[in-house]
């Protein structure tokens, strides 16, 4: 999909961005700076933990038994993730040894200007089976279209509304991505648009947005993978699916429906600096075909 080059746009008249701007003050920069900068370091001495898990469907192709997935998504460079604590993390990903790197947007917090260099380190893991990115509602802040378009240039595979096909052995997995839609409804029409008549054939749906799972699993699509919560980023302890994200029936971890899986990661970054038994992930999924709809099981 070709990208314009035109100038981004000047952030501050765009309504979105000025909001979010007096939200970061009020929940990132002010408590930090009350605090003689106490908060943020805290906040960045904590460890991004590798969460493992094992998702099997019926409907998942056999031909892509064992496919390892890492699952990144909200890094939200910025205040609260600088870039060299980004690039960090991007080798912790690439300790991992994934097949495929999937990444679920809010790359970025406010400002897009660091986001190259992040993009850049995903796509030189050279993961077999590509690097993958939906944007989020945070890339949209800025400029979006510079955000997708430093992606493809890094050499990522970007899905807005698009559908893309990863081959193995001379085998197809079809990966669809759907653009940042706010409500269950707005993720729906998002899906019918990029799956058409052909959403039988799609294995992998990548939204940032987990209600798009409602729709997901009403089209049997195997696995659905999605950020966004945080995990709400406070959790009630060895609970972590009662936590803040309190607008969302799906707040964190592995959720199914039939056939359909979806995992919704607590994420990399933060938008306040605190979280309390939700500790940052990277999230190392192992997808299985299993022809019985046998339960799912989370492993730490």
């Amino acid at each position: 999909m070709p990208h314009s080059r035109a100038p981004a746009p000047v952030p501050w008249r765009n309504g979105k961005y000025h909001r979010a701007r007096i939200r970061h003050f009020l929940f990132t920069v002010g408590p930090n700076k009350l605090t003689g900068g106490r908060i943020s370091r805290y906040h960045l001495s904590q460890d991004v933990v590798v969460r493992t898990i094992e998702i099997t469907s019926p409907r998942w192709p056999e031909a892509f038994d064992g496919m390892r997935i890492a699952h990144v998504s909200d890094f939200h460079l910025g205040d609260l993730l600088p870039l060299s604590r980004a690039l960090e993390i991007v080798e912790q990903i690439g300790d991992q040894q994934p097949d495929l790197i999937a990444c679920t947007g809010d790359v970025v917090d406010l400002r897009h200007d660091e986001a190259g260099p992040l993009l850049e380190a995903m796509a030189k893991l050279d993961a077999p089976l590509g690097a993958t990115l939906v944007l989020g509602n945070h890339d949209e802040l800025h400029c979006g279209e510079t955000v997708s378009r430093m992606a493809s240039e890094a050499g990522m595979t970007v899905l807005q509304n698009d559908v893309a096909e990863v081959r193995h052995n001379g085998n197809v997995l079809t990966v669809g991505g759907i653009r940042w839609a706010e409500s269950a409804a707005q993720c729906a029409r998002q899906i019918d648009y990029t799956c058409g008549d052909d959403a039988d054939n799609i294995h992998l749906l990548l939204a940032h947005n987990p209600k798009a799972f409602l729709r997901a699993a009403d089209l049997q699509i195997p696995l659905t993978l999605s950020g966004h919560t945080h995990g709400g980023q406070i959790a009630m302890k060895n609970r972590p699916q009662t936590n803040l994200a309190l607008t969302h029936r799906h707040r964190a971890g592995l959720y199914g429906a039939g056939p359909s899986r979806l995992y919704v990661t607590a994420g990399i970054g933060a938008w306040f600096p605190l979280r309390i038994n939700c500790p940052a992930e990277i999230a190392m999924i192992t997808m299985r075909h299993d022809p019985t709809h046998k339960q799912q099981h989370e492993a730490e």
